[in-house]
């Protein structure tokens, strides 16, 4: 009897560590989120530009628009118009407007790659100085 006592009093007993690391990780949680509610979050003061500001006063109010309606016919300044003409008419405005601009409007209900191809057309001869109009 003596030899099993001492069989079950020797063996070592088995600690359970799945209870002491949820205790661990909540106490860890708990840490993180109070610093983080006692940290000051520095701000940086920076002055931004306003709309104001960011307006380039070099280029003239009057840009040129171009349309596209949903029937896709290209309208200058208001009137249905051919690319031949459209691209003679940014010629010439270009030409009168050293720092003029170029406005595409596109119908919202275009696909996408028509109003693409015809903002590559209008690149290829107005340049850098053509941009797409959003509301």
């Amino acid at each position: 009897m003596r030899s099993k006592a001492r069989q079950r009093g020797s063996s070592m007993p088995e600690v359970n560590l799945v209870p002491m690391m949820d205790v661990i990780m909540t106490i860890l949680t708990f840490f993180i989120i109070v610093s983080m509610t006692l940290t000051n979050f520095q701000s940086v003061d920076v002055a931004l530009p306003s709309s104001q500001s960011g307006v380039n006063r070099d280029r003239p109010t009057d840009p040129m628009i171009v349309g596209l309606n949903q029937q896709r016919q290209i309208l200058l300044q208001g009137t249905p118009a051919t690319r031949e003409q459209l691209a003679q008419a940014i010629q010439n405005y270009l030409a009168q407007n050293p720092k003029g601009t170029v406005v595409l409007k596109a119908d919202k209900g275009l696909p996408y790659e028509q109003v693409i191809q015809l903002l590559g057309t209008l690149k290829e001869v107005g340049g850098d100085r053509v941009s797409l109009a959003i509301e």
